[in-house]
């Protein structure tokens, strides 16, 4: 028996064996289990409809009856059902999917032992609540440090970042953009606050020197992209 075979034949016990796997299962674990079936049964039907086509009517001119035709069948007239793809929807929809599309979707998130190093204050350095931010930042241009008694987050003045080099994706062209503030960073909401730019840091940018216009003629003034090298290497 060749090896293809016995895929073919394992592959199709593996049905059975699901589905005595779930009758069998009992607890937390059968409803993890089922609703992970229930998962792959909704995107597999999902599948199916995106390959299937619409039945629609559409009108045949060629098909054009002689002589007078009632009112009442003029809307019906030379009508054919066809099969017609509804491509344009379709891509309509792939479109406004797509429109908050990062080029990294998932990043591995930063532990705070990596992110932040402990600062050791007092006379006697016991005192260990400051913390120094390791990675790279962005602060506003009107920004000043608070009085060391209340600042617990020092963020150097070395690894602070005001401008980046930006590719736009369409003219596959690199332009250096002040940055206007961090909008998100995946790893956790406090380096948001931070600022702390991280790969896969949600950022936005001035893009008002590059001229880019609005439909009704307005002048763009800042555009989100995504941070995908690590800025303090």
């Amino acid at each position: 028996m060749d090896h293809f075979e016995r895929l073919r034949k394992k592959e199709a016990r593996g049905v059975h064996k699901d589905a005595e796997k779930a009758r069998k299962l009992h607890g937390l674990k059968g409803k993890l289990y089922a609703q992970q079936r229930h998962a792959e049964k909704v995107q597999l039907k999902k599948t199916i409809n995106q390959h299937q086509e619409s039945l629609r009517k559409k009108k045949d001119d060629a098909a054009v009856p002689d002589g007078a035709v009632p009112s009442y069948l003029l809307e019906r007239e030379g009508q054919s059902r066809s099969k017609v793809l509804s491509n344009m929807v379709k891509q309509k929809r792939k479109d406004r999917a797509g429109r908050w599309n990062v080029p990294i979707p998932k990043v591995k998130p930063i532990a705070e032992d990596e992110m932040f190093r402990v600062i050791k204050t007092g006379k006697r350095q016991r005192k260990q609540w400051k913390r120094m931010v390791t990675k790279a930042t962005f602060v506003g241009a009107g920004f000043t440090r608070k009085p060391p008694k209340y600042e617990r987050f020092v963020r150097p003045a070395a690894l602070r970042f005001t401008k980046a080099h930006v590719t736009h994706p369409d003219l596959q062209a690199t332009f250096c953009l002040e940055i206007l503030g961090v909008k998100k960073n995946p790893s956790s909401h406090l380096y948001t606050t931070l600022g702390v730019l991280t790969k896969g840091t949600i950022i936005e940018v001035n893009v008002s020197d590059l001229g880019l216009v609005t439909q009704s003629g307005k002048v763009v003034w800042g555009k989100y992209a995504q941070v995908t090298n690590n800025p303090e290497l």
